[in-house]
């Protein structure tokens, strides 16, 4: 059975507008078994040649493999080559501009010296691994798919659909164990206490450097020229640990204390003493940012969140 008719959403934004193409052809025919798992994995068995555009993204595939994937959620290649300082943004742009029908942006780079062939290989899959954790899966319905279509930079690795989808679920699986704190990941990242007092990890640090209150992580992984799976990782992590606040819409509210509020106090009378209002006492609860054991840490929490909820 063919592959079912896609409609053609609006392309995203990439490192390229794409050069006016003729109007979308047919999808190629597949056999009708198509192989489970998914439309990626239709495509690496009928070792299909293309582009497949879905909703935020496009992955680019060779004779099924997959050789470039771009997302509008994940900073791309040209992003953390320029942040890096490893290209110039105008040799980037050059790159891009003369690397014509035989797509040879990738051997330009080389050519010039701005990278070593090892250096963009590394490069290239940290970027592609990257951007597929966002954009995959492909939803059948909201993808279109343009024959023969490939990336300007070229062919610099090929990676196969099973392996990158098995890299994908691997990511999913190391972020779902911190679900708890998925509420952070589109909210504006706000540090609770100045970068310089927090016990975190260098990159940590630069995050949080450049948090200001307004930013997501993934537009702080674009400043930053990183992985934006990493910087879900870090804030996630940063918010479990009560460094970054969490979005109010995510915090539970405050029970009521039984009998508050069902007996109102006259105003005392003219010369008598106002009654002294009683508060009971609250233990100090030691500073989450000086405990190194995250055991101890999180019984802290656990602790604090019932005490809220009595």
């Amino acid at each position: 059975m063919g592959l079912p008719p896609f409609s053609r959403p609006p392309a995203p934004a990439f490192s390229r507008p794409p050069a006016p193409a003729s109007p979308l052809r047919p999808a190629p025919a597949f056999s009708r078994r198509p192989a489970p798992g998914g439309l990626l994995d239709r495509c690496a068995a009928e070792r299909v040649t293309g582009a497949l555009r879905g909703p935020h993204g496009c992955v680019y595939l060779l004779d099924g493999a997959v050789t470039y994937v771009e997302d509008a959620a994940a900073p791309g290649l040209g992003v953390r080559l320029t942040a890096a300082g490893k290209v110039p943004p105008q040799g980037w742009q050059h790159a891009a501009e003369t690397a014509g029908p035989q797509r040879c942006g990738g051997r330009f780079l080389v050519s010039e010296g701005w990278l070593t062939q090892g250096e963009l290989e590394i490069c290239h899959l940290a970027a592609l691994l990257d951007a597929a954790f966002f954009a995959l899966p492909l939803p059948p319905e909201d993808t279109s798919f343009t024959p023969g279509t490939g990336h300007w930079l070229g062919v610099v690795r090929r990676i196969s659909a099973a392996a990158l989808l098995r890299a994908t679920a691997r990511r999913r699986a190391l972020l779902d164990q911190l679900r708890p704190w998925a509420a952070a990941d589109t909210a504006p990242v706000v540090p609770v206490r100045p970068p310089g007092d927090v016990p975190a990890t260098g990159r940590q640090r630069r995050l949080l450097d450049r948090a200001d209150g307004r930013r997501t992580p993934c537009e702080l992984a674009g400043a930053l020229g990183q992985s934006a799976f990493v910087t879900l990782l870090d804030v996630r992590r940063l918010a479990a640990a009560g460094l970054v606040r969490m979005p109010e819409a995510a915090r539970p509210l405050p029970r009521r204390r039984p009998g508050a509020g069902l007996r109102e106090q006259s105003p005392p009378a003219a010369g008598q003493p106002r009654p002294v209002a009683w508060h009971p006492s609250v233990p100090e609860l030691p500073d989450l940012t000086r405990i190194t054991d995250p055991d101890i840490a999180l019984l802290v929490r656990l602790r604090t969140a019932l005490e809220e909820n009595l």
